[in-house]
């Protein structure tokens, strides 16, 4: 699946951001060069044929604007600054559909941002961990400190192996008609270290229904996550990626791509008062590469584990 970033006006200083990082033909023809492999600054200033001080300062641009990474490799003198592209499209959504909440009256949006380390279940395996925004939490590569009581204090959980389940509680009015059922998180691959190229399949299941799996392209790292404390190593995993898999009457998607024919009748949500939401790894995925879970305090955006039920009440 190839990887897309989506912006809207919703979203205005990312947007500015981009929009900055492509407003010239020099960035555009970097991003191109990218497209087929990875390119050290000095390689792409030697296609380009322009000094290495201006390559350098305009793949800065581009990394500041989250379009591509860097990573610090060693070289026959000193270090090499090596880049890699994260995205294959980009979409700018200027007139962007208001949510179900906004849109007319008697429509309303149901929300709950769930903590990440305040899962219910969990089958794991090394490498694992996680750590709060002060420090670890448990012994690295420990899967019995999974079931610590601290872990609800998490900020980044990962796992090499298997699933993490939430479940949150389902209060909206009795009759209410349900639109759409979305969760949003950031997310990536689990590497030791961090690998910008490690593919992981990553499955997310509904009240137990597999709604639909994501291949992550990496364990992102290589430049430090913008919500990242002090304390936490350079050569860690940093920032994921913002997902958002959504169900609805007739389709389920991810980040508004098509993902399966799975619906919100297959969901059985108003026949309980809590919605089981469950992430993982599958032991037959292709891409066995692990799963890190980024908090509000982690990572690039300042989010947790978000549900959003959009749906309607009769006057």
């Amino acid at each position: 699946m190839s990887e897309i970033l989506e912006l809207s006006m919703e979203h205005a200083d990312e947007l500015v951001k981009v929009t900055h990082a492509l407003s010239t033909e020099l960035r555009l023809r970097m991003l191109a060069l990218l497209n087929s492999r990875r390119m050290n600054v000095a390689e792409l200033a030697e296609a380009l044929e322009i000094p290495v001080s201006t390559a350098a300062s305009n793949v800065k641009v581009l990394e500041q604007a989250g379009l591509i990474v860097t990573e610090l490799l060693p070289a026959s003198r000193g270090a090499m600054k090596v880049c890699s592209r994260i995205y294959d499209d980009i979409k700018i959504i200027i007139n962007a559909p208001q949510p179900l909440a906004e849109a007319d009256q008697g429509e309303y949006c149901y929300e709950i941002a769930m903590p990440i380390g305040n899962f219910t279940a969990c089958e794991v395996a090394p490498t694992c961990g996680m750590v709060s925004e002060t420090g670890p939490i448990i012994t690295e590569d420990s899967p019995a400190g999974f079931f610590h009581p601290d872990r609800v204090q998490a900020q980044l959980v990962w796992l090499r192996k298997g699933y993490l389940e939430y479940r949150y509680p389902l209060e909206i009015p009795a009759g209410a008609e349900i639109r759409e059922i979305q969760f949003s998180v950031e997310i990536c691959s689990e590497a030791p270290n961090y690998a910008n190229d490690w593919p992981s399949d990553i499955t997310l299941w509904i009240n137990g229904v597999e709604v639909g799996t994501w291949t992550s392209p990496g364990d992102f790292g290589g430049r430090r996550g913008k919500l990242n404390p002090a304390w936490w190593i350079d050569t860690g995993t940093q920032f994921g990626t913002l997902k958002t898999w959504s169900v609805d009457r007739t389709r389920s998607t991810i980040d508004h791509q098509e993902l399966s024919a799975v619906t919100l009748a297959q969901l059985n949500l108003t026949r309980q008062n809590h919605v089981d939401l469950r992430l993982g790894v599958k032991e037959d995925a292709r891409h066995k590469g692990g799963m890190n879970l980024f908090g509000k305090k982690f990572g690039d955006y300042e989010q947790d584990l978000v549900m959003k039920i959009f749906y309607s009440v009769k006057a």
